[in-house]
This record gives C-alpha cells, sequence and structure tokens, in this order.
C-alpha cells in the first residue's frame, strides 16, 4: 500500500541529536526536516554535557507544528519531582498535547559518582504515581515513598493534564513495570528478533498483571537505520561505535537479553584499545580504531540494524511490525539521511500498521 507524499507517519520516529552532539541548535533543523518527510515523532535522549532533555524539548516544540516529542530518557532522580511535574506540563500545553514525558533507569556507576541514589523500579512506579496525581491538580501531602519523602507537593487544582508516560526499558523487569503502570515503552537498539518477542511478552505479562489490555501500551522497537547513502565513514560511528558504546555502558545485560555468547564479550573487553579508550567510543574514536573495533564484534550483532539500500533498510523497518511493535524509531541518522529510506517505506508500508495519534504516548 503505497503512502501519499506529506501524509504523517506517526508510527514512526527518529532520536534527535543520535549520539554525541556539541551542536544542540542542530536539533531545529532536524525536527523541521522530520516533518518535512514525514515522521511522527522526534525522541530526546539526554547526555550531561550539551543535550539537557527539558531544554531541548521546548525547542522542538517551538518549531514544530505537528509532530510528537518524548524524552527517550531523563532520569527522575536528577530532579524534584515538582520541576519534573512542570516540564511535562509546559510541554503538554506548549504543544497542544504532543508530548510524552519518558523515563528511564539511567547508570547506577555514575549516579553513585554524583552523588545520587540509582533509579529502582519501585522508585519509577512511585513517582509516575505522583506525576499523574499533580497533572489531575491534586495536593500531595506527606508523601513518603520509594521515590522520597515530600512533605507538600502541588501544581494547579484546576488541572486535569492528560500526559502520557513512558519508559525506556531493556531488561525484562522493567518492561514487566512498563505493561503495568505507563502508557507506553521504547525497547532499544540492537535487539534480536528473539528479544523483541520477549519484550512484547513481558510489556504483556505486566498489563495483564494489572488489570490492562497489553494493547493499550504502545510498543516503540529502536532500529538503527544506516543506509549506504551515508559516507562510510559515518556509518562505522553510528553502527560499530554506537554498538561499542553500549557494551561499554552495559555489556552484560545486553548480551543477556540477546542471548549472546558472554565469551565474545570478555574477549571484547579484555582488548587493548577497549581497555584503554578514555570516553564514549561513538564520540571519540577514530576510523581506524573503529575498523579495529570492528573486527571484534561478531556480524550476527550487527545483523540487528537495517543497513544497505535505502529499500533494505525500509524492508528492515517492515520486519519490525512484522514483529508485534507498534512504532519503529529510526536511530542513528538524521532525518535528511533518512528521506531516501522514508520514501520507500511509503511504498512498501503494511496494511496492518495502525494511524496512531502524534503524541508517541498513546495509542488512540
Amino acid at each position: 500500500m503505497t503512502t501519499p507524499a506529506g501524509h504523517q507517519l506517526n508510527e514512526l520516529g527518529f532520536y534527535a541529536l543520535a549520539g554525541h552532539s556539541d551542536s544542540p541548535r542542530d536539533l531545529v533543523d532536524e525536527v523541521r526536516a522530520a516533518e518535512r518527510i514525514g515522521l511522527g515523532a522526534t525522541f530526546i535522549s539526554e547526555r550531561f554535557n550539551t543535550k539537557e532533555a527539558a531544554t531541548l524539548s521546548g525547542a522542538a516544540g517551538a518549531v514544530s507544528e505537528s509532530i510528537g516529542i518524548a524524552t527517550a530518557a531523563t532520569n527522575h532522580n536528577t530532579r524534584h519531582p515538582i520541576v519534573t511535574a512542570t516540564v511535562a506540563t509546559t510541554m503538554h500545553r506548549l504543544t497542544g498535547g504532543r508530548f510524552a514525558l519518558g523515563l528511564g533507569r539511567g547508570f547506577d556507576a555514575m549516579f553513585r559518582a554524583f552523588g545520587l541514589n540509582p533509579v529502582t523500579s519501585a522508585q519509577l512506579e512511585d513517582v509516575a504515581g505522583l506525576l499523574r496525581r499533580l497533572w489531575r491538580g491534586e495536593t500531595v501531602v506527606r508523601h513518603d515513598g520509594p521515590a522520597g519523602s515530600y512533605p507538600y507537593l502541588a501544581q494547579d487544582r484546576d488541572f486535569d493534564e492528560n500526559i502520557p508516560l513512558l519508559l525506556v526499558g531493556l531488561g525484562e523487569k522493567t518492561l514487566e513495570l512498563a505493561g503495568r503502570c505507563m502508557d507506553a515503552v521504547v525497547l532499544h537498539t540492537f535487539y534480536s528478533e528473539a528479544a523483541v518477542r520477549r519484550a512484547l511478552d513481558a510489556v504483556a505479562r505486566g498489563a495483564e498483571a494489572a488489570g490492562r489490555d497489553p494493547a493499550s501500551v504502545r510498543v516503540w522497537s529502536v532500529l538503527a537505520t544506516i543506509s549506504d547513502e551515508i559516507p562510510e565513514d559515518l556509518r562505522l560511528k553510528k553502527t560499530i561505535g554506537r554498538l561499542a558504546s553500549y557494551l561499554q555502558g552495559y555489556g552484560d545485560l545486553m548480551v543477556r537479553v540477546n542471548d549472546w555468547d558472554p565469551a565474545v564479550l570478555a574477549r571484547y573487553r579484555a582488548d587493548p584499545l577497549i581497555q584503554g579508550f578514555k570516553g564514549a567510543i561513538d564520540a571519540k574514536a577514530t576510523t581506524a580504531e573503529l575498523e579495529h573495533i570492528a573486527t571484534l564484534i561478531p556480524p550476527e550483532w550487527l545483523a540487528t540494524s537495517a543497513t544497505g539500500s535505502p529499500r533494505q533498510c525500509a524492508q528492515a523497518v517492515v520486519g519490525q511490525f512484522d514483529q508485534g511493535v507498534s512504532g519503529v524509531i529510526l536511530h542513528g541518522a538524521t532525518p535528511g539521511e533518512l528521506s531516501s529510506v522514508v520514501d520507500v517505506y511509503r511504498e512498501i508500508r503494511p496494511k496492518t500498521v495502525r494511524d496512531f495519534p502524534a503524541n508517541p504516548g498513546w495509542v488512540a
């Protein structure tokens, strides 16, 4: 089924400023370009340098008219809950209801180094309840729970804001939590087909245990989409560099989720280049270093991405929907780099794909 040019594809999204960026203003052009080619949502990740999620979300909202916007993710423990609630309410009204607040766990070691407590499932569930109460205009008095102790929390008693909550999850327990109490979930880049199936099952288990319809939870897969129209040195950075950075941060979890061989990860970590590397590989590695790192990563690990011609990439996107997800985030490339892939996708878009709302947290 060919979808006409100009039709907004709300089942497709992209990550603004994918990976490392020294130029946050690039987001302005990316969001405008995404709307022009019909991508339905932009997802905003956070790094503690030049990628503060609230600022970038505001910029995306200010320069857009139709695209959905979500943090994917920010961490609730880096802001007071009244600040987080206010960010979301402001974005909700600024965008006319196109914003979803996406939360995630982050890195335990980094939070400990910053003097913050690591994020737990109990905290995430607790803070979700707090935020929803504030958005309903409730006053919260003497709250003492996993997310913290707060004598008094309130925004405006006239509020009745319908703001979806999204959770970025990797492990099955986190995904069950998403099914239990969130409106949407974002999976992880470089998920094998089996990992996607298990993730969907975990979300469904969580939803059913809470008496919810699993279909009420919008599930986004994240597919590294790097066509051969992109120069080879950038392709290395966006594929090898990106996966290598994930393996730096939480390689054991990625190996466990995908049923990859842990011995390969051990050999990867033992390599002198990896042992001595300072900083994120996707941000700092040279082309020569990336070429060496490519020899350490099995082809089947990288086969979980969309590469090749724009048509091959678009077919890989369709394959994600065949697995049962409700949305696909085309990760690692800018909207300009994705234009040809989106054009081909319009030609082969599955008839079974639903017309979702622009807000990436809602299914209807």
